[in-house]
């Protein structure tokens, strides 16, 4: 494997740029740019559920921005500039550079409008939109929510599907989260590490090597498998993988694009580890649910009342409801990024199936190579060939072996060729 100090000439030349990119990105951290702080909730439910939260336009300007947004914009610009000056026009690794330089000028556009229609409508260019279909005259993510939460339905009053009663504590999940990562990153190596924390909206998030783990929350054991799965194999997998590249480092940090790809790697990953679960899909279902109703004019009252006929508490309420409208008004456009996780599940799970397909398994762990865009991944393989990108360091079983996966989908390429409906027909008399 490469080092700083074998690197020639070229190489070192991606190299620097690459930490160009790394670090002016840095203090763009788009959710803590837009979450709406404790004030705004308390008022909310001071009003009894009954009144829009108070954020307007004002509210996002009395709390600026972590960085000068036209000074780092004029930063990624140059950046984009000397990728050309030095790599040239058609450079395959500075096409992805340039691309991410573009993207995080989005993103800083997006976060300037905070407040504003535009927000809303820069959102959607960068994750994407409710309305939007997968391929031509194919359903779109609204249609996928409300089939899923039709089927979710039929089993919902299924007593032996219930979710395990919630009795783990946080410090109680922190130590059984750890436990299960320790054989995966490196026991006693301090690769990664599990803490409660104050102040994130989820109940978990993962950083560069750590998960933190919400300090009110509680916890079943297979909530606990899905965070291992979730946020340690994937997210922080990845990450790590991504800082162990020689040259490439950006693949260490993701723009937009590769949030869409890795989180629907993340939900691939539970549903092959049987890590999900019914409620787990009825949380992603209705959050895209909840995203379409705003699209289509809904406001921050419509949608938490959504979530209330979902038979959420209160707290869970405002919580989801707050994930749709951050960043945004309370009757505005919705922020589009939880669209991530099923837009991305369909189209990480089709290019595998069509890796499969076309006998290219090779293709399929580098999207753990670091913080991969689906539309790189030909470029990335061509990149591992020439010993531009390290191939994973820490990656799933179920991606180390694949021959499992590659008989699963082998079978899903043919079943895809069936007909549901005349199967249902068939099956009438024996289901």
């Amino acid at each position: 494997m490469n080092t700083p100090d074998t690197l020639d000439d070229y190489q070192r030349t991606v190299r620097a740029l690459s930490d160009r990119i790394v670090e002016a990105q840095a203090p763009v951290r788009i959710l803590d740019a837009v979450k709406w702080d404790d004030s705004i909730r308390e008022g909310f439910f001071a009003s009894g559920c009954r009144e829009l939260p108070k954020v307007d336009r004002s509210w996002y300007e009395a709390r600026p921005l972590a960085f000068d947004s036209a000074a780092k914009k004029e930063e990624f610009q140059n950046i984009e500039r000397d990728i050309t000056r030095q790599l040239g026009q058609f450079s395959p690794v500075g096409q992805i550079m340039r691309r991410m330089c573009r993207e995080y000028r989005m993103v800083i556009r997006m976060l300037e409008a905070r407040g504003t229609a535009d927000f809303g409508l820069i959102s959607q260019e960068l994750y994407g939109a409710a309305s939007d279909a997968f391929h031509a005259g194919d359903p779109t993510l609204a249609d996928l929510g409300l089939m899923l939460s039709d089927y979710l339905n039929n089993i919902d009053d299924r007593s032996d599907l219930k979710d395990e009663p919630k009795t783990l504590t946080a410090p109680q999940a922190v130590e059984m989260l750890q436990r299960r990562l320790d054989p995966v990153f490196g026991e006693g190596e301090g690769v990664i590490r599990v803490f409660e924390s104050d102040g994130i909206l989820a109940d978990a998030a993962a950083g560069a090597d750590y998960i933190k783990i919400r300090s009110d929350a509680i916890f079943n054991e297979r909530d606990v498998r899905a965070l291992e799965v979730h946020e340690g194999l994937v997210h922080v997998g990845t990450t790590l993988n991504g800082q162990n590249q020689p040259i490439c480092t950006f693949l260490a940090k993701g723009p937009p694009s590769s949030t869409v790809t890795q989180e629907g790697l993340a939900i691939l990953m539970e549903v092959i580890a049987f890590a999900s679960y019914p409620t787990r899909l009825r949380k992603l279902t209705n959050r895209t649910r909840a995203i379409h109703m705003a699209e289509e004019g809904a406001d921050f009252l419509d949608v938490f009342g959504f979530f209330r006929e979902q038979g959420y508490d209160e707290e869970e309420c405002y919580s989801n409801a707050n994930r749709v409208f951050r960043g945004s008004l309370p009757n505005g456009l919705p922020f589009t990024k939880d669209l991530s996780y099923l837009k991305g599940f369909i189209m990480v799970y089709n290019y595998i199936q069509l890796a499969v397909r076309q006998g290219k398994l090779e293709h399929i762990p580098l999207l753990f190579c670091g913080k991969t865009t689906l539309e790189d991944m030909r470029t990335l393989r061509q990149l591992v060939d020439e010993g531009m990108v390290a191939p994973p360091r820490y990656l799933p079983q179920q991606f180390q072996d694949l021959n499992a996966l590659s008989a699963w989908m082998c079978f899903s390429n043919f079943l895809n060729h069936l007909s549901l409906d005349r199967i249902e027909a068939d099956y009438a008399n024996i289901l």
